[in-house]
Protein backbone atom coordinates (compact mmCIF):
# COMPACT_ATOMS: atom_id res chain seq x y z
CA UNK A 1 0.00 0.00 0.00
CA UNK A 2 1.33 3.46 -0.88
CA UNK A 3 0.58 6.00 1.87
CA UNK A 4 0.75 9.80 1.93
CA UNK A 5 1.22 11.34 5.39
CA UNK A 6 0.99 15.10 5.89
CA UNK A 7 2.77 16.54 8.93
CA UNK A 8 3.74 20.04 10.10
CA UNK A 9 7.35 19.06 10.80
CA UNK A 10 9.18 16.76 13.18
CA UNK A 11 10.97 14.79 10.45
CA UNK A 12 14.33 16.52 10.28
CA UNK A 13 16.91 14.75 8.15
CA UNK A 14 19.17 14.38 11.23
CA UNK A 15 16.64 12.05 12.88
CA UNK A 16 17.54 13.60 16.27
CA UNK A 17 16.97 17.35 16.25
CA UNK A 18 13.66 19.06 15.42
CA UNK A 19 11.90 15.69 15.38
CA UNK A 20 8.74 14.28 16.95
CA UNK A 21 9.89 10.88 18.29
CA UNK A 22 6.44 9.31 18.30
CA UNK A 23 5.98 10.34 14.68
CA UNK A 24 9.28 8.76 13.66
CA UNK A 25 8.31 5.57 15.47
CA UNK A 26 5.02 5.41 13.54
CA UNK A 27 6.66 6.16 10.19
CA UNK A 28 9.36 3.54 10.71
CA UNK A 29 6.79 0.83 11.49
CA UNK A 30 4.49 1.71 8.60
CA UNK A 31 7.47 1.77 6.22
CA UNK A 32 8.30 -1.85 7.05
CA UNK A 33 5.37 -3.06 4.95
CA UNK A 34 4.16 0.00 3.00
CA UNK A 35 5.60 2.63 0.71
CA UNK A 36 5.40 5.77 2.85
CA UNK A 37 5.72 9.34 1.57
CA UNK A 38 5.70 12.10 4.19
CA UNK A 39 4.84 15.65 3.11
CA UNK A 40 6.06 18.20 5.66
CA UNK A 41 4.91 21.80 5.65
CA UNK A 42 7.47 23.52 7.84
CA UNK A 43 10.59 21.41 8.28
CA UNK A 44 12.98 23.50 6.16
CA UNK A 45 12.64 26.83 4.37
CA UNK A 46 13.82 25.45 1.01
CA UNK A 47 12.06 22.55 -0.76
CA UNK A 48 13.91 19.25 -0.52
CA UNK A 49 13.64 15.50 -0.29
CA UNK A 50 15.40 12.91 1.86
CA UNK A 51 15.04 9.39 3.24
CA UNK A 52 14.19 8.85 6.92
CA UNK A 53 12.97 5.80 8.84
CA UNK A 54 12.40 3.90 5.58
CA UNK A 55 10.13 6.65 4.16
CA UNK A 56 10.59 9.41 1.61
CA UNK A 57 10.29 12.89 3.13
CA UNK A 58 9.01 15.67 0.85
CA UNK A 59 9.74 19.09 2.35
CA UNK A 60 7.58 21.62 0.48
CA UNK A 61 9.33 24.76 1.78
CA UNK A 62 7.99 27.87 3.45
CA UNK A 63 6.52 29.55 0.35
CA UNK A 64 2.79 28.73 -0.02
CA UNK A 65 3.25 25.43 1.82
CA UNK A 66 -0.37 24.27 1.62
CA UNK A 67 -0.73 24.73 -2.12
CA UNK A 68 2.72 23.27 -2.76
CA UNK A 69 1.97 20.27 -0.54
CA UNK A 70 -1.25 19.51 -2.41
CA UNK A 71 0.59 19.84 -5.73
CA UNK A 72 3.38 17.56 -4.48
CA UNK A 73 0.89 14.88 -3.40
CA UNK A 74 -0.86 15.02 -6.78
CA UNK A 75 2.48 14.80 -8.62
CA UNK A 76 3.63 11.79 -6.58
CA UNK A 77 0.25 10.13 -7.12
CA UNK A 78 0.75 10.46 -10.87
CA UNK A 79 4.05 8.57 -10.58
CA UNK A 80 2.33 5.73 -8.71
CA UNK A 81 -1.11 5.97 -7.07
CA UNK A 82 -1.58 6.43 -3.35
CA UNK A 83 -4.11 4.30 -1.48
CA UNK A 84 -5.02 7.09 0.97
CA UNK A 85 -3.91 10.39 2.47
CA UNK A 86 -3.53 10.96 6.22
CA UNK A 87 -2.82 14.08 8.28
CA UNK A 88 -1.00 13.78 11.58
CA UNK A 89 -2.27 16.97 13.28
CA UNK A 90 -5.32 18.80 12.07
CA UNK A 91 -5.24 22.48 11.07
CA UNK A 92 -3.22 23.16 7.89
CA UNK A 93 -2.14 19.50 7.68
CA UNK A 94 -5.71 18.23 7.59
CA UNK A 95 -6.70 20.88 5.06
CA UNK A 96 -3.93 19.64 2.75
CA UNK A 97 -4.70 15.95 3.32
CA UNK A 98 -8.47 16.12 2.89
CA UNK A 99 -8.26 18.45 -0.12
CA UNK A 100 -5.68 16.27 -1.88
CA UNK A 101 -7.69 13.14 -1.14
CA UNK A 102 -10.87 14.71 -2.52
CA UNK A 103 -9.09 15.77 -5.71
CA UNK A 104 -7.71 12.25 -6.17
CA UNK A 105 -10.86 10.39 -5.14
CA UNK A 106 -9.04 8.76 -2.22
CA UNK A 107 -10.02 8.14 1.41
CA UNK A 108 -8.58 10.47 4.04
CA UNK A 109 -7.78 10.27 7.74
CA UNK A 110 -7.02 13.03 10.23
CA UNK A 111 -5.29 12.47 13.57
CA UNK A 112 -5.91 15.37 15.97
CA UNK A 113 -2.63 15.71 17.89
CA UNK A 114 -2.35 19.30 19.11
CA UNK A 115 -4.36 22.37 20.01
CA UNK A 116 -6.60 22.36 16.98
CA UNK A 117 -9.82 22.21 19.03
CA UNK A 118 -9.09 24.80 21.71
CA UNK A 119 -9.11 28.59 21.99
CA UNK A 120 -6.85 29.93 24.75
CA UNK A 121 -7.09 33.59 23.77
CA UNK A 122 -5.11 34.90 26.73
CA UNK A 123 -1.96 33.12 25.53
CA UNK A 124 -2.67 33.20 21.79
CA UNK A 125 -2.98 29.42 21.48
CA UNK A 126 -5.43 27.13 19.71
CA UNK A 127 -6.97 26.45 16.33
CA UNK A 128 -10.42 27.77 17.27
CA UNK A 129 -9.44 31.33 18.23
CA UNK A 130 -10.88 32.83 15.03
CA UNK A 131 -13.97 32.19 12.98
CA UNK A 132 -11.75 31.17 10.08
CA UNK A 133 -10.07 28.53 12.24
CA UNK A 134 -13.39 27.23 13.52
CA UNK A 135 -14.83 27.07 10.01
CA UNK A 136 -11.74 25.33 8.62
CA UNK A 137 -11.74 22.68 11.34
CA UNK A 138 -15.48 22.08 10.99
CA UNK A 139 -15.26 21.62 7.22
CA UNK A 140 -12.08 19.59 7.14
CA UNK A 141 -12.87 17.25 10.01
CA UNK A 142 -16.32 16.57 8.59
CA UNK A 143 -14.72 15.93 5.20
CA UNK A 144 -12.32 13.27 6.52
CA UNK A 145 -13.40 9.65 6.29
CA UNK A 146 -11.95 8.85 9.72
CA UNK A 147 -10.87 11.13 12.57
CA UNK A 148 -8.65 9.81 15.35
CA UNK A 149 -7.15 11.33 18.49
CA UNK A 150 -4.74 10.20 21.19
CA UNK A 151 -6.79 10.60 24.36
CA UNK A 152 -10.32 10.60 25.73
CA UNK A 153 -10.48 14.37 26.45
CA UNK A 154 -9.83 15.07 22.77
CA UNK A 155 -12.46 12.51 21.75
CA UNK A 156 -14.89 14.27 24.12
CA UNK A 157 -14.06 17.64 22.53
CA UNK A 158 -14.71 16.24 19.07
CA UNK A 159 -17.98 14.68 20.22
CA UNK A 160 -19.08 18.05 21.63
CA UNK A 161 -18.57 19.47 18.13
CA UNK A 162 -20.77 16.75 16.64
CA UNK A 163 -17.85 14.76 15.23
CA UNK A 164 -17.39 11.02 15.54
CA UNK A 165 -13.81 10.06 16.32
CA UNK A 166 -11.80 7.05 17.44
CA UNK A 167 -9.28 6.97 20.27
CA UNK A 168 -5.89 5.89 18.94
CA UNK A 169 -2.85 6.81 21.06
CA UNK A 170 0.53 7.41 19.49
CA UNK A 171 2.67 5.06 21.55
CA UNK A 172 6.28 4.85 22.70
CA UNK A 173 8.97 3.00 20.75
CA UNK A 174 9.90 0.26 23.24
CA UNK A 175 13.11 -0.41 21.34
CA UNK A 176 14.29 3.14 22.03
CA UNK A 177 12.69 3.18 25.51
CA UNK A 178 13.00 -0.34 26.96
CA UNK A 179 10.76 -0.71 30.03
CA UNK A 180 12.42 -0.34 33.44
CA UNK A 181 10.81 -1.58 36.64
CA UNK A 182 9.65 1.19 38.98
CA UNK A 183 12.18 1.61 41.81
CA UNK A 184 11.86 2.89 45.37
CA UNK A 185 13.14 6.38 46.12
CA UNK A 186 16.68 6.66 47.40
CA UNK A 187 17.75 8.85 50.31
CA UNK A 188 18.30 12.54 49.72
CA UNK A 189 16.31 15.14 47.80
CA UNK A 190 13.44 13.94 45.59
CA UNK A 191 14.47 14.02 41.94
CA UNK A 192 11.83 15.69 39.77
CA UNK A 193 11.87 16.22 36.01
CA UNK A 194 9.85 18.40 33.67
CA UNK A 195 10.17 17.85 29.90
CA UNK A 196 8.59 20.44 27.59
CA UNK A 197 9.52 23.45 25.56
CA UNK A 198 9.34 26.60 27.67
CA UNK A 199 6.20 28.29 26.35
CA UNK A 200 2.82 29.59 27.47
CA UNK A 201 0.77 26.47 26.85
CA UNK A 202 3.18 24.31 28.89
CA UNK A 203 2.71 26.91 31.66
CA UNK A 204 6.03 26.69 33.49
CA UNK A 205 4.93 29.73 35.50
CA UNK A 206 2.42 27.54 37.33
CA UNK A 207 5.07 24.81 37.63
CA UNK A 208 7.56 27.12 39.33
CA UNK A 209 4.94 28.60 41.65
CA UNK A 210 3.98 25.05 42.66
CA UNK A 211 7.62 24.20 43.33
CA UNK A 212 7.98 27.30 45.52
CA UNK A 213 4.89 26.23 47.49
CA UNK A 214 6.30 22.69 47.79
CA UNK A 215 9.62 24.04 49.11
CA UNK A 216 7.72 26.07 51.72
CA UNK A 217 6.29 22.82 53.17
CA UNK A 218 9.81 21.55 53.88
CA UNK A 219 10.01 18.92 51.11
CA UNK A 220 13.56 18.65 49.77
CA UNK A 221 13.79 18.23 46.00
CA UNK A 222 15.76 18.99 42.87
CA UNK A 223 14.10 19.63 39.50
CA UNK A 224 15.59 19.23 36.01
CA UNK A 225 13.75 21.25 33.35
CA UNK A 226 14.43 19.86 29.88
CA UNK A 227 13.27 21.73 26.80
CA UNK A 228 13.98 24.50 24.33
CA UNK A 229 13.48 27.98 25.75
CA UNK A 230 11.09 30.05 23.60
CA UNK A 231 10.51 32.60 26.38
CA UNK A 232 14.02 34.09 26.31
CA UNK A 233 14.96 33.53 29.94
CA UNK A 234 11.64 34.52 31.48
CA UNK A 235 11.25 31.29 33.46
CA UNK A 236 14.83 31.39 34.70
CA UNK A 237 14.19 34.90 36.01
CA UNK A 238 10.99 33.73 37.71
CA UNK A 239 12.89 30.87 39.36
CA UNK A 240 15.33 33.42 40.75
CA UNK A 241 12.52 35.57 42.15
CA UNK A 242 10.97 32.49 43.78
CA UNK A 243 14.36 31.56 45.30
CA UNK A 244 14.45 28.26 43.40
CA UNK A 245 17.83 28.72 41.74
CA UNK A 246 19.47 26.05 43.95
CA UNK A 247 16.64 23.57 43.35
CA UNK A 248 15.79 23.99 39.65
CA UNK A 249 18.22 23.42 36.76
CA UNK A 250 17.29 24.50 33.23
CA UNK A 251 19.05 22.04 30.92
CA UNK A 252 17.75 23.20 27.53
CA UNK A 253 17.01 20.84 24.67
CA UNK A 254 18.13 17.22 24.94
CA UNK A 255 18.01 14.49 22.30
CA UNK A 256 16.15 11.29 23.10
CA UNK A 257 19.44 9.53 23.89
CA UNK A 258 20.36 12.32 26.30
CA UNK A 259 16.89 12.39 27.86
CA UNK A 260 16.66 8.67 28.71
CA UNK A 261 19.21 8.62 31.58
CA UNK A 262 17.75 11.83 33.02
CA UNK A 263 14.29 10.28 33.01
CA UNK A 264 15.51 6.98 34.46
CA UNK A 265 17.11 8.84 37.37
CA UNK A 266 13.93 10.76 38.23
CA UNK A 267 11.43 9.93 40.94
CA UNK A 268 8.56 11.87 39.38
CA UNK A 269 7.65 13.63 36.13
CA UNK A 270 5.81 16.91 36.68
CA UNK A 271 3.63 18.48 33.97
CA UNK A 272 1.84 21.82 34.13
CA UNK A 273 0.31 22.14 30.65
CA UNK A 274 -2.87 24.04 29.97
CA UNK A 275 -3.61 21.71 27.06
CA UNK A 276 -2.25 18.39 25.76
CA UNK A 277 -3.54 15.83 23.31
CA UNK A 278 -1.07 13.28 24.74
CA UNK A 279 1.58 14.02 25.82
CA UNK A 280 4.28 11.59 24.68
CA UNK A 281 6.63 12.41 27.55
CA UNK A 282 4.14 11.01 30.05
CA UNK A 283 4.23 7.71 28.15
CA UNK A 284 8.04 7.74 27.98
CA UNK A 285 8.22 8.38 31.73
CA UNK A 286 5.77 5.56 32.41
CA UNK A 287 7.82 3.10 30.37
CA UNK A 288 10.91 4.22 32.31
CA UNK A 289 9.11 3.39 35.56
CA UNK A 290 8.49 7.03 36.52
CA UNK A 291 4.96 8.20 37.44
CA UNK A 292 3.51 11.63 36.68
CA UNK A 293 1.82 14.36 38.68
CA UNK A 294 0.37 17.21 36.66
CA UNK A 295 -2.61 19.02 35.26
CA UNK A 296 -5.76 17.22 34.09
CA UNK A 297 -5.08 17.18 30.35
CA UNK A 298 -4.78 14.38 27.77
CA UNK A 299 -3.55 11.06 29.12
CA UNK A 300 -3.15 12.57 32.60
CA UNK A 301 -6.90 13.12 32.78
CA UNK A 302 -7.47 9.59 31.47
CA UNK A 303 -5.09 7.92 33.89
CA UNK A 304 -5.97 9.70 37.14
CA UNK A 305 -6.25 8.63 39.86
CA UNK A 306 -4.97 5.05 39.43
CA UNK A 307 -1.97 5.72 37.16
CA UNK A 308 -1.28 9.45 37.75
CA UNK A 309 -2.39 12.32 39.94
CA UNK A 310 -4.06 15.22 38.14
CA UNK A 311 -5.09 18.70 39.30
CA UNK A 312 -6.88 21.58 37.55
CA UNK A 313 -4.77 23.49 35.03
CA UNK A 314 -3.30 26.70 36.43
CA UNK A 315 -3.74 25.67 40.08
CA UNK A 316 -0.22 25.92 41.54
CA UNK A 317 -1.33 25.21 45.11
CA UNK A 318 -3.16 22.03 44.12
CA UNK A 319 -0.14 20.90 42.09
CA UNK A 320 2.16 21.49 45.08
CA UNK A 321 -0.16 19.52 47.36
CA UNK A 322 -0.33 16.59 44.90
CA UNK A 323 3.47 16.55 44.64
CA UNK A 324 3.85 16.59 48.42
CA UNK A 325 1.32 13.78 48.78
CA UNK A 326 3.13 11.47 46.34
CA UNK A 327 6.64 12.29 47.56
CA UNK A 328 5.67 11.51 51.16
CA UNK A 329 4.04 8.18 50.25
CA UNK A 330 6.43 6.03 48.25
CA UNK A 331 4.06 3.08 48.20
CA UNK A 332 1.56 5.30 46.37
CA UNK A 333 4.26 6.55 44.00
CA UNK A 334 5.22 2.98 43.12
CA UNK A 335 1.58 1.95 42.58
CA UNK A 336 1.08 4.88 40.21
CA UNK A 337 4.29 3.97 38.38
CA UNK A 338 3.32 0.32 37.96
CA UNK A 339 -0.13 1.06 36.58
CA UNK A 340 1.17 3.83 34.31
CA UNK A 341 3.77 1.49 32.86
CA UNK A 342 1.15 -1.20 32.23
CA UNK A 343 -0.98 1.26 30.27
CA UNK A 344 1.92 2.72 28.27
CA UNK A 345 3.37 -0.67 27.31
CA UNK A 346 -0.05 -1.97 26.27
CA UNK A 347 -0.45 0.89 23.77
CA UNK A 348 3.09 1.20 22.44
CA UNK A 349 4.28 2.22 18.97
CA UNK A 350 3.64 -1.26 17.55
CA UNK A 351 0.04 -1.08 18.76
CA UNK A 352 -0.39 2.36 17.16
CA UNK A 353 0.92 1.23 13.79
CA UNK A 354 -1.24 -1.92 13.77
CA UNK A 355 -4.34 0.09 14.71
CA UNK A 356 -3.75 2.55 11.87
CA UNK A 357 -3.20 -0.32 9.43
CA UNK A 358 -6.55 -1.82 10.41
CA UNK A 359 -8.21 1.52 9.60
CA UNK A 360 -6.33 1.78 6.29
CA UNK A 361 -7.45 -1.69 5.21
CA UNK A 362 -11.06 -1.02 6.16
CA UNK A 363 -11.13 2.31 4.33
CA UNK A 364 -9.62 0.88 1.17
CA UNK A 365 -11.98 -2.10 1.24
CA UNK A 366 -14.97 0.22 1.63
CA UNK A 367 -13.75 2.37 -1.27
CA UNK A 368 -13.34 -0.70 -3.51
CA UNK A 369 -16.81 -1.94 -2.57
CA UNK A 370 -18.33 1.45 -3.36
CA UNK A 371 -16.78 1.39 -6.83
CA UNK A 372 -17.84 -2.19 -7.62
CA UNK A 373 -20.67 -2.36 -10.19
CA UNK A 374 -24.02 -3.45 -8.83
CA UNK A 375 -25.18 -6.73 -10.47
CA UNK A 376 -28.32 -6.72 -12.48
Amino acid sequence: MKLALVVPGGVDRSGEFRVIPVLLALIERLARTHEVHVFTLRQEAVPGRWALCGATIHNVGERQPRLRAIAAILAEHRRAPFALVQAIFSGPCSLVAVTAARLLGLPSLVHVAGGELVALHEIGYGGRRSWKGRLREAMVLRGADIVTAASAPIIDALTALGLRARRLPLGVDLQAWPPCAPRPRSDGPARLIHVASLNRVKDQSTLLQALAALAATGVDFRMDVVGMDTLHGEMQALAQRLVLQDRVSFLGFRTQRELRPLMAAADLLVLSSRHEAGPLVLLEAAVAGVPTVGTAVGHLAEWAPSAALAVPAGDAQALAEALRHVLQDDALRLRLAGEAQRLAVREDAEHSARAFEVLYSALCADRRAARRPVPG
